[in-house]
């Protein structure tokens, strides 16, 4: 039977059903950003699949709003809610590796950081994010760009099958053979299909890597731009490489009298042999005279939780993002003026590349509507000031219009905040027609909505 409350709700789950007045209710509510503060009327704590399906019949049938909370990362908080439902897969977070078939499965809650940490024993991985703590689901969903993309393709493209909690409660397996059309619209179509449980990934063998940022002075930011542009076009797949701004943490590699000063900055990861790392890192030397560094071989783990000092769960975090085909004069001049006022050590531009393996792919073989695209672009502002949001807010979004000319009208979802509905279609780009026929026939009703939404 369908439960008609939380009461119902307890009585049918694994899991916990955690409702206000509860004790951990403040905490359960909480999302990685500390801008977010809503009021769910149930959170679900689900311990397996049919946990979910339990709650996505409830959520349905009582006509609540529903969210999905995997790593609990999206910039917007479309992991919560006011007065609805969410179905939090914290609790499942188990990674199984197959070292022969060099696969993966791992369960819907998994971050980078618990499948990375699995994968790496065997000597494997597959493209994930750059903080740790990020779900594995929402990075896929949206695309999933990393060190290992231009080597490897995306998240979404290492992907074999999920199984998917659809609107009418049923699981559904999508792969290549099964369901391919939902098959499709997961693999860039966000989280509007339906609640994925798990994600089976092919792996590839990456071990230890060469890694590490490289500082430059900000005045350099327009020749390190031009190098990169160019340099990056022909770079050996192995290399996964972005420039960024980096005010200077109070790290010991960088001089004392440096800490707080802004810097240009080049994040880079020779996924090859580790022992042709230097060589490979001479080019980044030679551009400009490089003010502090911390390179040299790392587990390929480590590279991925080097930044999660800067985003710590409750950080003021507020998004924009941007394609971006060709890397021109105009827009690196629009990142000089822009870039060096980041206004917070948390706060950048990062600009992923985007081509290599990922350009192996045709534009309609997934969801993901950007194959040509050279560069995902994101500027974040972040901080722990309440009273600094509207300064961080205005800085990134008079960036974002300063390149937006200079780019696609369409960026990755997964850099997108709550104030880009607008853009929706844009940000699928040439998919958008098939996505919209196929939220029509999966979820009718809308009932998967709190997302960079396609409405039916």
């Amino acid at each position: 039977m369908t439960a008609k409350t939380p009461a119902d709700l307890r009585d049918q789950v694994r899991g916990q059903v955690i409702v206000e007045g509860d004790a951990g209710y403040d905490a359960a509510r909480k999302v990685h950003n500390g801008m977010i503060d809503k009021r769910p009327a149930v959170i679900l704590r689900a311990a397996n699949a049919g946990d979910v399906m339990t709650a996505v019949n409830f959520a349905r049938d009582t006509g609540h709003d529903l969210s999905v909370r995997g790593g609990g990362h999206s910039g917007p908080g479309f992991g919560t809610n006011d007065g609805g439902v969410v179905i939090d897969l914290s609790l499942m977070r188990g990674v199984r590796v197959d070292p022969k078939a060099q696969t993966v499965r791992a369960e819907g809650g998994a971050t980078w950081g618990d499948f990375n940490s699995a994968t790496h024993a065997f000597g494997l991985a597959t493209t994930g994010g750059i903080i740790s703590t990020t779900g594995i689901a929402g990075l896929t969903l949206g695309g999933g760009i990393g060190y290992l993309a231009r080597g490897h393709g995306l998240s979404l493209d290492n992907l074999i099958s999920a199984d998917v909690v659809t609107a009418d409660g049923k699981m559904l397996i999508a792969s290549e053979t099964e369901n391919a059309d939902l098959f499709w619209a997961i693999r860039g179509g966000g989280g509007n299909f339906g609640v994925c449980t798990s994600f089976e990934y092919k792996l590839q063998p990456v071990d230890t890597v060469y890694w590490g940022p490289m500082f430059y002075e900000i005045d350099e930011t327009e020749t390190v731009f031009r190098f990169f542009r160019d340099y990056i076009k022909t770079a050996p797949r192995e290399m996964g490489a972005f420039p960024a701004f980096q005010i200077a943490p109070p790290l010991p590699f960088i001089p004392e009298n440096r800490h707080g000063d802004m810097f240009c900055a080049i994040v880079a990861c020779w996924s090859g042999d580790p022992a042709e790392g230097e060589k490979q890192f001479k080019a980044f030397h030679d551009v400009a005279e490089v003010k502090a560094e911390h390179v040299g071989p790392l587990p390929y783990p480590a590279i991925n939780a080097a930044f999660d000092g800067l985003y710590p769960t409750g950080i003021r975090q507020y998004w924009k993002g941007n394609f971006v085909k060709e890397l021109s004069d105009e827009a690196i001049a629009a990142h000089v003026r822009h870039g060096p006022n980041a206004p917070t050590v948390s706060s950048t531009m990062h600009l992923y590349p985007i081509n290599g393996a990922c350009h192996d792919v045709d534009s309609d073989a997934t969801a993901f509507g950007h194959r040509d695209a050279d560069f995902a672009m994101v500027v974040l502002a972040a901080s722990d000031d309440p009273a600094a949001d509207s300064a961080h807010t205005k800085w990134v979004r008079d960036y974002s219009d300063a390149v937006a000319p200079h780019s696609e009208p369409g960026g990755y979802i997964n850099f997108m905040d709550d104030d880009d509905g607008g853009r929706v279609r844009d940000n699928f780009g040439g998919n958008y027609d098939r996505l919209l026929k196929l939220k029509r026939h999966y979820d009718p009703d809308n009932l998967f909505r709190h997302n960079q939404n396609i409405a039916p």
